[in-house]
């Protein structure tokens, strides 16, 4: 029942400030006041409560209309009980600085100008005595205090528009690139796992009759098989792609903001595919992170090299050591990474001092990793 008498936004913010300006009208109105006759403090009350009633839901020509009759009100008042009760004009400053229609603005601002210039010609027979006055620092103050919280619910909007607009653009980004996914596995995963599926019918129907086709038709099968997995690699590597060299740079970076010197030795393998040099450098970062983290290291050195049928990198830090670094969630991601590629991850303790991250990598038939 109070959301439909007092705006849910006011009680959040205004409430204490609201009861306030209440409890000091009813107080010098009906307690103060002897000038005043029992029905017409009855009435400005009356009047006090639905002229704020209307400021507080209203933003269209009935907020100019209620604040043109709340001047009236608290320029009469000012005559009748005190001037002090001009400071009520506060309220409506603040109530016409949240609509986003100027000429109710300004029709409000021009109603709290002309209540102060007609209580000073009533009260002094003279409109120029408000420019004398400690008053007309309180009508500059109302005034601008309308322009204050009219740009300040201005740039709220603007925040509110901003903000679902770039909801929106996320929203239409992740739909195209769901298209854009949905297409590529259409294009290329779609067409193999079909020679894969008629193959296979295929192959059932030779294996009896004719044994040694049906063995080529599997083996036919494993190739389109593999090449089916290549694809999905690709996919995801395209999807998100992750440049070893870059992030060497990067972790250079962020080890110096650390306060920690990073050296590297040795250069990259002679070759990586894509999937491999995302995966590795993945690896390299939650490795760079641990060692933020939890080493304390001063120094860390980054070596890659060839030895054999393998490729490795290993991290080397003179941080606490292997005991204090423990291996939690990053180094299993790392072996889950490595794994993919038939490779290895494990941390051992630096003879010296610190830990050592090694991650070895397979090289294929073909030379890359």
């Amino acid at each position: 029942m109070w959301k439909k008498i007092y705006p849910r936004d006011q009680i959040e913010k205004y409430l204490i400030f609201d009861v306030l300006v209440v409890v000091l009208f009813i107080y010098q109105v009906f307690i103060v006041s002897n000038s005043i006759q029992p029905v017409g403090k009855i009435a400005a009350f009356l009047l006090f409560l639905a002229t704020f009633y209307v400021g507080l839901w209203y933003r269209d020509w009935r907020l100019l209309a209620a604040s043109l009759v709340w001047c009236v009100l608290f320029a009469w008042l000012g005559l009748y009980i005190d001037k002090w009760m001009l400071l009520n004009g506060f309220v409506f400053a603040d109530l016409l600085g949240r609509t986003k229609r100027l000429w109710v603005i300004m029709g409000g601002m021009a109603g709290i100008v002309v209540m102060y210039l007609v209580h000073s010609w009533l009260d002094t027979g003279s409109f120029f005595a408000l420019f004398k006055d400690l008053f007309f620092a309180s009508m500059i103050m109302q005034l601008t205090t309308t322009i204050v919280v009219h740009t300040k619910e201005k740039t709220k909007h603007m925040k509110e528009k901003l903000d679902i607009a770039s909801a929106q653009l996320e929203h239409y980004i992740q739909e195209e690139e769901r298209n854009r996914i949905a297409r590529d596995l259409h294009d290329t995963l779609g067409q193999t796992l079909t020679m894969i599926k008629l193959k296979s019918e295929l192959t059932i129907r030779l294996v009896e009759k004719h044994p040694e086709k049906a063995k080529v038709e599997l083996n036919d099968i494993l190739d389109t098989s593999r090449y089916a997995l290549r694809q999905v690699r690709e996919l995801v590597t395209d999807m998100r792609f992750v440049s070893l060299a870059k992030e060497i740079v990067r972790s250079r970076e962020l080890l110096r903001a650390a306060d920690i010197d990073m050296s590297v030795i040795g250069e990259g393998p002679r070759s990586l595919t894509d999937v491999a040099e995302t995966m590795v450098a993945l690896s390299l970062r939650e490795a760079v992170t641990n060692m933020i983290k939890h080493s304390e290291a001063t120094i860390c050195t980054l070596t890659h090299y060839e030895q054999g049928e393998h490729y490795y990198i290993q991290i080397i830090d003179n941080g606490k050591g292997l005991n204090q670094q423990g291996q939690g969630n990053g180094l299993q991601s790392m072996r889950e990474r490595m794994a993919m590629l038939h490779g290895e991850a494990y941390m051992t303790a630096n003879p010296d001092k610190g830990a050592v991250v090694t991650l070895k990598l397979p090289f294929m038939n073909n030379g890359r990793v």
